[in-house]
């Protein structure tokens, strides 16, 4: 498989002096064209940087990171923002909504910048998107009218706006129940099946059990890897198995 991400020693660190500490401490990884990833570790374990520096949403303080060939910690800021709105959807735990906005201008505001000529087409796509993951109808009602699980999905809407080669995910089930869980997990299959990465960072090894590669962190180092088959809807529990029994192999 063709590599899409490439990061290679990378160091992050916060504080000063004394209090300075690695969260990422030399991180290598690769993630392949159509990969379906996830991270786990414990909390502080440096999951949630190693996600945000390999997008590009955090600066790095040494090593390297490369996107498609391009190494985007060496690029300057407008280029960096402009490849992460073409070619990477986000999708975080709390969906970062405008209060003042229906369902569906949430959805297609990131992709009017400088394209308000095509307002009609972008938003005959989100309402595609809002239908095919099972939202169509909420166009309209505000951010506060629909549940925790609509609210994401619309969220995944947005980050499929642009036809990203990876979605980002950052604790996506964290605030849902399990039912809801499993519905947008159902979804991130999808779309992966389609052809698109994902890397998502979860606690949740049910979460992560659906994924093809689990990456363990901790103390800012990944520990260990586990891979598995691309999950068929089948024998759920035996994969959960398999990732709680690796956790507490690696003790995590």
């Amino acid at each position: 498989m063709k590599k899409m991400i490439i990061g290679k020693n990378i160091v992050k660190s916060y504080g000063n002096g004394d209090e300075q500490r690695n969260v990422l401490d030399g991180v290598s990884v690769e993630i392949n064209e159509g990969e379906f990833v996830s991270v786990m570790g414990p909390s502080g374990s440096g999951k949630s940087t190693l996600m945000f520096s390999l997008s590009g949403m955090d600066g790095i303080d040494r090593g390297k990171i490369v996107f498609e060939g391009m190494d985007i910690s060496a690029v300057g800021d407008n280029e960096l923002s402009n490849i992460r709105r073409t070619k990477m959807g986000f999708v975080f735990q709390q969906p970062t909504m405008l209060k003042n906005l229906n369902i569906l201008d949430n959805i297609i505001l990131p992709s009017m910048r400088g394209n308000r000529k095509n307002t009609a087409k972008i938003t005959e796509k989100a309402r595609a998107l809002m239908k095919r993951v099972g939202i169509a109808g909420l166009e309209k009602r505000d951010i506060i009218q629909v549940s925790g699980g609509q609210l994401q999905r619309a969220g995944i809407c947005r980050a499929l706006m642009n036809n990203p080669k990876i979605i980002f995910g950052d604790e996506p089930t964290g605030a849902l129940n399990s039912k809801s869980a499993h519905e947008i997990m159902d979804i991130f299959s999808e779309i992966n099946a389609n052809g698109t990465a994902c890397m998502l960072v979860t606690h949740d090894a049910k979460i992560a059990a659906r994924t093809e590669r689990i990456m363990f962190m901790r103390d800012g180092k990944i520990v260990s890897e586990l891979k598995l088959p691309k999950f068929d809807g089948k024998d759920i529990d035996g994969r959960v198995e398999t990732v709680t029994v690796k956790m507490r192999d690696i003790g995590i």
